[in-house]
């Protein structure tokens, strides 16, 4: 009986503490990036969108899904996020009271690009063809 709630409960997606932490370190990494404490040429100048994180179910790493504005050079912006990583997991500990400030990683959000494909297919004729029978 034990080993099939295990299995419901790991199908069921994120519980609500990983859900709390994960919005909480989206809010804090978002403040940090607003007030421009990291000291970058490259990420100074940019408006960075904090779209989602995703925590892991010991809370110890989170991946932060991030878009500048206009969607243009997000790599750059990824690979400069995560240079810095260590430095934005020390302003989270000061920020945060949590027992573990999880390990963070970056990740582009491709979320925008994933939806206009999306649109695009739904305006093919053959597809709108189908939709309407």
């Amino acid at each position: 009986m034990q080993r099939n709630r295990k299995n419901l409960v790991k199908e069921a997606g994120p519980s609500n503490r990983q859900l709390r932490v994960a919005e909480l370190v989206r809010r804090s990494i978002s403040d940090i990036l607003i007030k421009n404490e990291l000291y970058e040429d490259g990420l100074t100048n940019i408006a960075i969108t904090v779209s989602e994180v995703r925590c892991s179910s010991d809370l110890k790493l989170a991946t932060v899904f991030v878009l500048p504005l206009g969607g243009d050079n997000a790599q750059e912006l990824v690979k400069g996020l995560a240079k810095h990583k260590n430095t934005i997991r020390k302003i989270l500990g000061k920020s945060l009271n949590l027992k573990f400030i999880p390990d963070l990683r970056f990740l582009a959000d491709e979320t925008f690009d994933r939806m206009d494909q999306t649109n695009k297919l739904l305006q093919n004729p053959t597809v709108q063809r189908d939709v309407l029978n």
